[in-house]
């Protein structure tokens, strides 16, 4: 008997340890504290948080059928649209660490938990590079697009009503096409606090 209640702790220890880790160590899984300043740089950064928030719970649980599942032969199926909102959480992060967009860009070998951790991760980072800038730096990124042959700047602006705008829509479909596949997000998620409830 006390070798099964052994075996049973030293299972549950390791469930506790490995099982939980990949979730517990990502970003976003509440909104982080908000700014004391009300610049630039803090609000689209807090605009970003809001966005990972969101993406984080979007995500979390989703299983094999999810992914694959889309409303009609047109649509991208979820793990697509994944695959685009990482896409623009990369423009995001490159805009605010003022680095290039490389186009095209190969995502090709990436799976759902290399989508997920990456938009986290570059959500987190692109964040953390506004709040650290003043008025000035802000108003002098711009988000660039390069390839073999071209060269497109547009300011900062446009990243407002363009990726980030976007992937909070995109965001939102994930939500629906989860919901839609059986499997819906936590009822316990807060938008407004970015708070879920245990």
């Amino acid at each position: 008997m006390k070798k099964l209640i052994a075996t049973l702790c030293l299972i549950s220890l390791f469930n506790f340890a490995f099982g939980q880790s990949a979730t517990d160590n990502l970003p976003y899984s509440q909104i982080p504290a908000a700014a004391a300043t009300y610049n630039s740089g803090d609000m689209v950064a807090r605009m970003i948080d809001g966005l990972g928030y969101r993406f984080f719970w979007a995500t979390e649980g989703l299983t094999q059928s999810d992914l694959e599942f889309t409303p009609s032969s047109e649509s991208r199926n979820t793990l697509q649209t994944l695959e685009h909102i990482y896409s623009l959480s990369q423009t995001i992060r490159n805009t605010t660490l003022n680095q290039p967009n490389l186009r095209p860009e190969d995502l090709s070998g990436m799976d759902f938990e290399d989508f997920r951790n990456g938009t986290l991760e570059n959500l987190l980072e692109a964040s953390q590079a506004l709040s650290a800038k003043d008025e000035a730096d802000v108003a002098k990124l711009k988000m660039v697009f390069e390839g073999s042959d071209f060269r497109r700047e547009l300011p900062i602006w446009n990243l407002i009503n363009g990726p980030i705008a976007d992937a909070i829509y995109h965001t939102g479909q994930v939500v629906m096409l989860r919901r839609m596949s059986g499997n819906p997000m936590n009822p316990k998620v807060n938008v407004l606090t970015g708070v879920t409830a245990k």
